[in-house]
This record gives C-alpha cells, sequence and structure tokens, in this order.
C-alpha cells in the first residue's frame, strides 16, 4: 500500500486527522493577587499577568469571547503564615475571584487550584510536624477546608495539587456533607517533583523557604507509581486526572489512558511555556511549534489542556469550538 496516496492531497489529509484540537480543550491559568489596578506581567512568564479582582473584567471578557470554557485560578497573598490561613478565608483571594467571575459570566467554568504552598511561610504544601516534614493526615484536613471555602465561595470543580495522600477521599467527604456533593474533583494524582515549575513558582510566590518536595511529589524516575498513584485517586471518587508536567511526561499520560477509563488532563507548565516563548523570539523555532505540541498532547491522551498558550491559540484558531 502507497501510505502517501492520502498524504499528497491537502484535504484528504484534514479529513483524515486522527487527533484533533479544539478551542473547547483548553484551562486557561490566571494569577490573582491582593491590591488593587493592578495587571502586572511576570517577568519569567511573557504574555502572562498577575491580576487584581478588580482587573479580571477584561480579560474575562476576552476570554468568553475566544470561547475558552474554563479558567483555573491560583491565589497571590501579602501575608502568609504557618497554617496557610489565607488559603481558606472566606473572603480569600481566590474566593472573591471566585465571586467576581461569576457576576460577570455563567460561561466560564471556575477550576480552583487547592494547595497551601502560596500561603504559607515556609512555602511547603502543608501542615508541618516539629521536625519540619509535611504532616500528611494533618494537612489533608486543611485542605478539605480550602476545598469547602471555595465551592462556597463558586468554584464549579476543585482541583487538589498537593500529592497528600488520601486528600481526594476527605475533600469529596467534607464537599458532600456540605451541600456540594455535585462539585466535581480534578486531582494533580501523577504530579511530578520537577525543574519545569520555576517561572510558576516566581510568579505564585511559592518557593519552598528550605529543603524540596520530592517527600511528597512523585520522583520522576517512576512511571509505575504514577498508575497506583492514580488508580488511589479514582478509587476516592476523583472526576478528572491531571498529569503534570506536560510534555516531558506524555509516556505516563498515555500508559494512564490506556490504563484507566477517565478524563484525563494534562498541564503544559510554566516552563515549558517560557522555553517555547523565549524560542519563538529567538528564532529558533516558528509559532506552529505551539500547536504541534498540543496535538502531541491530544495524542497522548489528554481530554483538556491547561496551558498559557491557551489564548494565542484560541485566536488563531478563530475562537471555534
Amino acid at each position: 500500500m502507497r501510505m502517501r496516496r492520502i498524504r499528497n492531497n491537502k484535504l484528504l489529509r484534514k479529513m483524515t486527522e486522527e487527533t484533533t484540537l479544539s478551542v473547547s480543550d483548553f484551562i486557561y491559568p490566571l494569577f490573582v493577587v491582593e491590591g488593587e489596578d493592578i495587571k502586572r506581567e511576570i517577568p519569567s512568564m511573557p504574555g502572562v499577568y498577575h491580576f487584581s479582582v478588580d482587573r479580571l473584567d477584561d480579560e474575562i471578557k476576552e476570554l468568553v469571547a475566544l470561547h475558552i470554557p474554563a479558567v483555573i485560578l491560583f491565589g497571590v497573598v501579602n501575608h502568609k503564615d504557618h497554617v496557610g490561613s489565607g488559603a481558606y478565608d472566606e473572603n480569600g483571594i481566590v474566593q472573591e475571584a471566585c465571586r467576581k467571575i461569576k457576576a460577570l459570566t455563567d460561561e466560564l467554568v471556575i477550576i480552583t487550584d487547592v494547595c497551601m504552598c502560596e500561603y504559607t511561610d515556609h512555602g511547603h504544601c502543608g501542615i508541618l510536624d516539629d521536625k519540619g516534614m509535611v504532616d500528611n493526615d494533618a494537612t489533608i484536613e486543611y485542605m478539605a477546608k480550602i476545598a469547602l471555602s471555595h465551592a462556597k465561595a463558586g468554584s464549579d470543580v476543585i482541583a487538589p495539587s498537593d500529592m497528600m495522600d488520601f486528600r481526594v477521599a476527605k475533600i469529596r467527604e467534607v464537599l458532600d456533607a456540605g451541600g456540594f456533593k455535585d462539585v466535581p474533583i480534578m486531582s494533580y494524582a501523577a504530579k511530578f517533583a520537577s525543574s519545569y515549575y520555576g517561572p510558576f513558582r516566581d510568579a505564585a510566590d511559592s518557593c519552598p523557604a528550605f529543603g524540596d518536595r520530592k517527600s511528597y511529589q512523585m520522583d520522576f524516575h517512576n512511571g509505575d507509581e504514577a498508575l497506583r498513584e492514580i488508580a488511589q485517586d479514582l478509587d476516592e471518587d476523583a472526576d478528572f486526572i491531571i498529569v503534570k508536567p506536560g510534555l516531558a511526561y506524555l509516556d505516563v499520560l498515555a500508559r494512564a489512558k490506556d490504563s484507566f477509563n477517565t478524563n484525563f488532563v494534562t498541564y503544559n507548565v510554566s516552563g515549558e511555556y517560557t522555553m517555547i516563548k523565549n524560542a519563538i523570539r529567538d528564532g529558533v523555532f516558528k509559532e506552529d511549534i505551539i500547536y504541534e505540541n498540543m496535538i502531541a498532547m491530544k495524542r497522548a491522551g489528554a481530554k483538556l489542556i491547561i496551558t498559557y498558550h491557551a489564548k494565542e491559540l484560541a485566536k488563531k484558531m478563530g475562537g471555534n469550538e
């Protein structure tokens, strides 16, 4: 068989594409900061901004006009303490952003990242014990408290990113008891301890004050372990599974897709974004590489993609669903 027969015709190539990409596949990250009248570009992430709640209006209108269906919110606070109290404050920055977006539109799904690293004075993703280690069981109590506060503020989907054991079950229990049994959980089930997060940690002011996160985030040497993490979170009633980072972990995503029948999400993380943007700026690549990378993630098994490229891709794709 001559495999090139179909490739010779542009229309036939389009008709026989196995993998497609739609604007409705995108989730756009938003960094919301305390203060007023703030729209400030993040130096390590060209084209990505910090917004104060009062400056969200134009950004939300643009996302709706582009038909991007969802945002994921990250809060950046001025005051931090050892229990991350700003994370579960009813008037916290993410909670205020949820209410603001709900008042502006009903055409966006609001996903809220649930973690403590942006809110703790030590920068770790949980409560520390007397040895300076993150206490898993104490932390999940706080994670559930944060999740409930987000749901009360209008979050449509709760996305725990801390990588504590059993946090999905605890969050599900507390949401159900609080009257939010229909709020889904999008679990960062396979989140690796990666160097690709550098620009995000600058943007979220979430670098650990000491040590690293290797005692709770996954070892990047391991793939089988990721499947066990995913299986556990599905058993605990997660509705979506995130594999993070994206490009360097497509093998894990593909294996997971073959192993489980669920909705997979990949996070095209900050380091991947910044590398590509800088390479395009320097003439190493053309902008077409962004679309190619998205197709790679879809081909590997992603139903949805969290990406900082969402707006520029939506503009090139015409904002069509």
